[in-house]
């Protein structure tokens, strides 16, 4: 009975084993499986190259078929944590049996890592088991859920034994195998899903939640379905595919609305190359990354040119021609509606481009915050990666919502603030300006949001103008694209009891790590994320850490540069091909956690000591806590370099910054050489402090100072 039903399985949901096989053939195998479905204890009983004792959760047995297909194959219905568990599993193990084990103890809510139970790392670690991991994928989804229809592929990775943390304690060994077990399954439930297109990956998420699932919302409070997006994304797609050729890159100057969403989904669909124009850079800024993409051709918007008074940036355009969205509908012909209702949205596969997942799909900009921006080449599978290695450690479902208020030309909002949610059917809130300090912490408590998404500086100024309730429905709060303040750290813990989740990545790499709720250290940025590899390169004068050179699967493609427009030049540092040097200067512990030092170019050598500005930052922030401060370099008239902090209080002298870092045990360096007091920071429209700006109001600071007299000291 037990091959009939091995047969039943293979033929009714078609299981395929994929992978490295090899760890099978120990002499002691462990197999740590993820738990998507009540149905992945039959696939590991029955349809696996070998036999194994499965050990399933009790409440996977209350499922009929489950019930009925187990009573041919050896099984124990145990508690993963009961230590009673741990020495009978062990005791299968040493008698030679392949046991078969659900680390998490319970199905996953939203496919993400949960909770590993010690008692799975504690049975590998006592039996020294080769731990071969097992992910089951449904279908060609990498979404998918483990109710989702479609072909079931057992992806197996390479089998190997829990490190032992001999000399340690048994708390630190058992905690440390936990964590590395966990960090291997989220390692392998990365690997398990393949290189796809980001076009693809969106009409599987409208197969798997339904045209009719309300997914988005814009400041219209109008909720738009996948329906909606996929017909927004089939007419704008037509009518933008008429005046490009395939490949080619289309400048995109549009505000954070419905019809963006749906232009970004459309030039998807057509193989065209979303060019991402930051209209907060200024006009100069516009016309290099236009000379940089070697663009014919930009869509934008009539109604956001003139409120925004964007008419200086459409002029530095020059010679590309403007094709306006609000035209669209006056275009859109008989012929084409009759196409997108009998043909498109009947069979919206059909019409889709075939894309290589490894070419480019958007184009982004550096922030030039110390320098000329850079276009950054992103394809979609290094888009649809990253978005893949951020739900392996972070839950994201249907039942969520993310507010975001970040420009879609950032790419932090651009992958995780929209992409994301498309792919993943987590609802989505996208507010047309990050500036609004007091209606978006209004739209939180209205539109019960459970994720919010912000830069350090921009959270902070919602917590200083929002209700102490209008917070009460979030569940997680992410910080990325500059360094989290400790104020605002404090202040969204005191306030909302609500812990910021500090994320930290590059326009190169997306998010490269992120702090979670199982992963998370007060100063660091959290663990790197599944599929990540980092190396660090030493640098002269600094001893804990180094220039992190990061390899992903969500790396870049390439820079674009304006000596060589539209052509993307490949990925490379010192360490080879593929490797991305980022120019952070990080640390990382023991236990993985990275810890951002700064930039190399926010380090100046002063007394033949190294000092880096963001501490001189720091320091300030200490010393004067309800203001804000940037600090620059400056070159001595004879040499050398010294520090200038830029600051918005003007009470605030030498003394109370050098009492400021003895409490801190900062270095006496990291005391500013100079303050100078302005009226505010200047920053970028993502939220980063201009520093280019502030290197430039150095040079002059006579005629922009607003305190009594410019502060220095000896």
């Amino acid at each position: 009975m037990s091959a009939v039903v091995a047969l039943l399985l293979r033929l009714v949901w078609r299981v395929r084993v994929v992978g490295d096989l090899s760890g099978f053939a120990s002499a002691r195998v462990l197999i740590a499986a993820r738990h998507t479905s009540a149905l992945d204890a039959l696939w590991l009983a029955y349809c696996l190259p070998v036999r194994p004792v499965v050990i399933v959760p009790r409440e996977d047995k209350r499922h009929r078929l489950v019930r009925w297909a187990l009573r041919w194959c050896e099984h124990h219905a145990w508690d993963m944590n009961h230590p009673m568990t741990v020495k009978k599993v062990v005791r299968l193990l040493e008698q030679g049996r392949v046991v078969a084990v659900f680390p998490e103890g319970r199905v996953t809510r939203g496919g993400h890592v949960m909770k590993v139970y010690e008692g799975a790392a504690a049975i590998a670690l006592r039996s020294g088991a080769h731990v071969v991991p097992v992910i089951a994928m449904r279908g060609n989804d990498p979404f998918a859920r483990g109710h989702s229809r479609g072909p079931v592929r057992l992806h197996v990775e390479r089998g190997a034994p829990i490190e032992d943390a001999a000399g340690q304690s048994a708390r630190v060994r058992r905690e440390q195998a936990t964590q590395a077990l966990a960090s291997r399954l989220a390692a392998a439930t990365f690997a398990a899903a393949r290189p796809r297109g980001l076009y693809d990956c969106f009409l599987d998420a409208v197969a798997r939640e339904g045209r009719s699932t309300a997914v988005f919302e814009d400041m219209a409070e109008e909720p738009k379905t996948y329906g909606d997006l996929l017909k927004a994304s089939l007419a704008l797609g037509r009518w933008i595919e008429r005046r490009t050729a395939p490949g080619e890159s289309v400048g995109v100057l549009m505000p954070n609305v419905f019809a963006s969403v749906g232009l970004l989904l459309g030039l998807a669909r057509t193989g065209r190359v979303a060019a991402m124009l930051n209209y907060t850079a200024g006009p100069t800024a516009v016309a290099a990354a236009r000379d940089t993409a070697a663009l014919r051709r930009v869509v934008t918007s009539r109604r956001f040119v003139e409120q925004a008074g964007l008419q200086p940036l459409i002029a530095a355009l020059g010679d590309v021609q403007i094709d306006w969205i609000e035209d669209v509908r006056a275009q859109f012909g008989i012929g084409d509606r009759l196409w997108l209702v009998g043909w498109g949205m009947r069979f919206p596969r059909l019409g889709r481009a075939r894309v290589n997942p490894h070419d480019p799909a958007a184009i982004l900009f550096t922030s030039g915050s110390e320098g000329v921006p850079k276009g950054v080449a992103l394809s979609h599978a290094g888009i649809v990666a990253n978005i893949r290695q951020i739900r392996t450690v972070i839950e994201f479902t249907p039942a969520d919502k993310v507010l975001n208020a970040l420009p879609i030309y950032h790419a932090y909002s651009f992958t995780a603030g929209i992409w994301l949610c498309l792919l993943t059917g987590t609802q989505l809130f996208l507010y047309v300006s990050p500036l609004r300090y007091r209606a978006i912490p209004e739209i939180a408590y209205r539109r019960d949001v459970t994720y919010l998404f912000g830069t350090s500086t921009f959270l902070g100024f919602y917590a200083r103008h929002a209700h102490p309730g209008d917070f009460d429905s979030l569940r997680i709060v992410i910080s990325g694209g500059e360094k989290l303040g400790e104020d605002v750290e404090r202040l969204w813990l005191e306030r909302f009891g609500k812990h910021i989740h500090e994320g930290y990545g590059a326009t190169e790499c997306t998010v490269i790590s992120l702090a979670t709720p199982l992963a998370r250290r007060p100063g660091r940025v959290g663990r790197l994320l599944p599929g990540n590899d980092a190396r660090l390169e030493p640098v002269e004068g600094i001893a804990d850490g180094g220039v992190l050179h990061v390899r992903s699967p969500a790396v870049m493609c390439g820079y674009i540069t304006r000596d060589l427009p539209g052509v993307v030049q490949p990925v490379r540092s010192v360490l080879g091909e593929g490797w991305h040097r980022t120019g952070d200067v990080v640390a990382i512990d023991a236990d993985g956690f990275l810890r951002i030092a700064g930039r190399v170019k926010r380090f100046a050598k002063i007394a033949g000591e190294m000092v880096s500005l963001d501490q001189v930052e720091r320091v300030a922030v200490a010393a004067s806590p309800d203001h804000q401060h940037a600090a620059v370099l400056k070159l001595e008239a004879a040499g050398g370099e010294t520090t200038v902090l830029f600051t918005t209080d003007p009470q605030l002298a030498r003394s109370r910054l050098q009492k400021a870092a003895r409490h801190l045990a900062a270095q006496d360096l990291a005391v500013a050489r100079n303050v100078l007091v302005v009226d505010a920071i200047p920053l970028l429209g993502n939220g980063k402090t201009d520093y280019v700006k502030l290197m430039e109001m150095v040079t002059d600071p006579a005629s922009w100072a607003t305190g009594p007299d410019t502060l220095s000291g000896a």
